[in-house]
C-alpha cells in the first residue's frame, strides 16, 4: 500500500508573496474541510503558519499528528550532505514538529550553498555548485534513519537522475515519491509508467494548471480550465472543470496537490469522491495531452542538471 493511500487530494500551500496570515487561516481551513496532507517547504517562507495552524487543530482535538501528512523540501543550496540535516531540522523547528511525514528534494539543481536561496554573481547569473545527487541522497537516507522524517523522496526528476539513484551502490531506502508537473495538458505517460515499475509515487503539482505569470509560466499553453471538454464533462456531472481535473489523476493513480488559499475552492478541491469518470471520459481526457509544460524553469535551464531537457 503506498503511503499516500488515504491522502487524495492533498493542499499544497506554496506562494512565498501570500499576505501574512494567509497560510495559517488555509490550513485551518482545511483540516476541517478534511484535507490531512500538507505540502510546503522552507523556501516558501509560511512553514511557520503551517506549523501554528496545524499545532492548533492538535490541540483543541481535531486531528492527531500521526492523522496529518507533511511533506518538506531541501532547497537547492543545500545539496552538500553536511548541510542536508541541518536544512531539514531548521524546517521542524519552525514547524514545532517532531518529524516530517516526506521529506524530498525539490530539484537535482545544486546551487551556491548558504542562506541566500538565490544566489547571483555581480551580473545577476545564478551561481551554480557542483554536488553529488547520490551523496546528497545519502543525507537524505541518514535524515530517515535518525527518525527525522518517516520517508524520503524527490521533485523534478527525471528517469536518467531517478536512475542515479536507483542503481546507487550500497542503496538504503529507495524515493518513494517523485513530484513533477501533472495534468491533462502534460500527462507525463512515460514517466508516470517507469516510477510505476519501481514504486515510486507521482505526485503532481500544478494540476490546475498555473498562474498566467509570463515571468516563470509557459504561455504558449492555454488556460487548462477554460478548456471546452473539461468544461463539458463537468458539466454532465454536475462538477467545475477543475474538481474533473482532479478526479482524473486520481484515477490514475497520481497524488494531486491544488494550491489555493480561496476558502470555496479549498472546500470544492476536495469534493471529487462522489463521482468517477468513465473508461471514454478517461479516454478523452488523455488526449488532450500536448507534452507542454507551464512550468519550464527556463532560468535555471543552463544548469548540468536541468532536468527537463530530456524526453521523460
Amino acid at each position: 500500500m503506498s503511503i499516500f493511500s488515504h491522502l487524495y487530494p492533498s493542499v499544497w500551500f506554496y506562494s512565498c508573496q501570500t499576505p501574512k496570515g494567509t497560510a495559517y487561516e488555509s490550513v485551518k481551513c482545511a483540516i476541517n474541510f478534511g484535507y490531512r496532507h500538507f505540502d510546503g517547504a522552507l523556501v516558501y517562507f509560511n512553514e511557520h503558519e503551517i506549523g501554528q495552524a496545524i499545532c492548533e487543530k492538535i490541540a483543541d482535538g481535531t486531528v492527531k499528528r500521526e492523522e496529518i501528512f507533511y511533506c518538506g523540501k531541501l532547497w537547492n543550496t543545500f545539496h552538500p550532505p553536511e548541510l542536508v540535516r541541518p536544512a531539514l531540522e531548521k524546517t521542524l523547528k519552525t514547524l514545532q514538529f517532531d518529524y516530517v511525514d516526506l521529506y524530498i528534494i525539490e530539484l537535482p539543481l545544486a546551487f551556491k550553498p548558504g542562506d541566500t536561496f538565490y544566489p547571483r554573481d555581480e551580473n545577476g547569473k545564478y551561481i551554480y555548485h557542483k554536488a553529488d545527487l547520490c551523496a546528497t541522497w545519502e543525507a537524505l537516507e541518514a535524515c530517515k534513519d535518525a527518525g527525522l522524517t518517516k520517508s524520503i523522496g524527490v521533485s523534478n526528476f527525471n528517469r536518467r537522475q531517478l536512475e542515479m539513484i536507483l542503481n546507487k551502490p550500497g542503496l538504503k531506502h529507495k524515493p518513494v515519491s517523485n513530484q513533477v508537473e501533472c495534468h491533462p495538458y502534460f500527462t507525463q505517460p512515460k514517466l508516470l509508467e517507469y516510477c510505476r515499475q519501481n514504486n515510486i509515487v507521482i505526485v503532481g503539482y500544478s494540476p490546475l494548471g498555473t498562474s498566467r505569470d509570463a515571468s516563470w509560466v509557459n504561455l504558449k499553453c492555454p488556460p487548462l480550465l477554460e478548456d471546452p471538454l473539461l468544461v463539458s464533462i463537468g458539466k454532465k456531472h454536475g462538477k467545475s472543470a477543475a474538481q474533473v481535473v482532479l478526479r482524473f489523476n486520481v484515477q490514475r493513480g497520481v497524488v494531486v496537490i491544488p494550491k489555493s488559499f480561496n476558502q470555496k475552492r479549498i472546500k470544492e478541491d476536495f469534493e471529487i469522491f462522489d463521482f468517477s469518470l468513465t473508461e471514454d471520459e478517461m479516454k478523452a481526457i488523455e488526449g488532450l495531452n500536448k507534452n507542454i509544460r507551464f512550468v519550464e524553469l527556463l532560468m535555471w535551464s543552463d544548469h548540468p542538471e536541468y532536468p527537463f531537457h530530456d524526453e521523460y
